[in-house]
């Protein structure tokens, strides 16, 4: 299955910027460049776990961090696995965050809790907040998590993935750590990614995992394109005029562009208000770029729901209804050209089966700055291991 040439349609009904949508008839699949280095899952998760304990987080909170980064770059989520790890070492040095967090309760109800991070790292927050929300959807059926003062976790489904092994269907929202969207028909960058998550469990099948940006792209592959070397495809960016960018190292110079136009802009407000808003964390102006300031605490917000499957009836009878319905979309006729219908979340579940086998595909682009790291902190390096 090929990747369809995108296409572009320009309408004198909506602003400039928003006319520009990038359509494509086929599902992307994900094309591995010739200079690409694969290495295990547990070599890039020793790597990283290293790495987090050299830069001064304890020997748990290296382990969990390590773990959930290596994870994703495990299911291909490559714009936040050990490409983050870089900057998340200057921000760590720049005294930008926080390395023995008091990750507490604030605020609890029997279905819901507000944990403040302490402006520790977003992953072992979030990792907090998942356990509470499960803990939680055990007794009321539904349980909300909410937290501020966190920071970057990677990707939405790491956390929205931690319900389904326990027969639970697992929400995540965030808001994103710098501002990449206007308002619609705006200029000013007021709104970020702002990402959704949803994981549901199946039988047979794979589970249904839904994550997604706000924006037809998130901020982070736009990144790793530039690390790669490659082009964006039209209708990720614009510039200022509302002119489609294709080069990511321009990206200063334009904004991301929301999923279905003033829809998305609107997803991504809610969104906002959710994770965000809601529980005093970051939104709009008060969103520190932490491409760009490695000192300012960030404040982030994210928000984790459990839904205890079992509250609702029989479990086993839910899954088996998921494995159908999956099977019938599987099997559904298909647009001509077209090879395979598929879910949200297979090409990710394909991958961590594959990678697994295969070894990670790095760029090797990626690995001189994971060398100079590794040489700073005295640990030895990802390619020798």
């Amino acid at each position: 299955m090929g990747n369809s040439a995108p296409v572009c349609y320009k309408s004198t009904r909506l602003p400039p910027y928003c006319a520009y949508v990038h359509v494509r008839a086929e599902a992307k699949k994900r094309i591995l460049v010739t200079d690409d280095v694969r290495i295990s899952h547990a070599n890039l998760t020793a790597f990283i776990t290293d790495a987090m304990r050299a830069l001064g987080l304890p020997e748990d909170d290296a382990a969990t961090v390590g773990g959930l980064m290596a994870d994703a770059d495990l299911q291909g989520s490559d714009g936040h696995g050990v490409i983050r790890l870089v900057p998340y070492a200057r921000r760590i040095r720049s005294g930008g965050m926080n390395l023995a967090p008091n990750i507490r309760v604030v605020s609890e109800k029997p279905g819901m809790a507000l944990i403040d991070g302490d402006n520790g790292m977003g992953h072992l927050v979030m990792r907090r907040a998942a356990e509470l929300a499960i803990e939680k959807a055990r007794v009321t059926g539904i349980a909300w998590v909410g937290s501020r003062l966190s920071n970057h976790a990677g990707p939405a489904s790491l956390y929205a993935r931690m319900p389904v092994a326990h027969d639970m269907i697992g929400l995540y929202f965030a808001v994103g750590n710098a501002n990449h969207l206007p308002a619609w028909g705006g200029l000013d960058m007021l709104l970020s990614t702002n990402p959704i998550a949803a994981a549901v469990p199946a039988g047979d099948e794979p589970p249904i995992v839904l994550d997604m940006a706000t924006t037809v792209a998130a901020y982070g592959k736009v990144k790793a394109k530039a690390q790669r070397g490659e082009q964006m495809p039209v209708g990720w960016m614009v510039d200022r005029q509302g002119q489609p960018m294709t080069d990511p190292n321009k990206r200063e110079e334009g904004f991301l562009l929301p999923i279905g136009g003033y829809k998305g802009y609107g997803l991504s407000l809610i969104v906002g208000l959710l994770a965000g808003t809601l529980n005093g964390a970051a939104m709009g102006t008060e969103v520190i770029d932490f491409n760009a300031d490695f000192v300012t605490t960030t404040n982030t917000g994210q928000a984790v729901c459990a839904i205890d499957i079992g509250a609702f009836g029989d479990v086993a009878a839910f899954k088996a209804r998921v494995d159908k319905l999956s099977r019938e979309l599987h099997a559904s006729e298909r647009m001509p050209g077209v090879e395979r219908i598929l879910l949200p979340g297979e090409q990710s579940h394909e991958r961590r089966v594959r990678y697994a086998r295969d070894g990670i595909p790095l760029s090797a682009s990626l690995l001189p700055s994971l060398d100079e790291i590794a040489a700073e902190l005295g640990i030895a390096s990802l390619r020798s291991r």
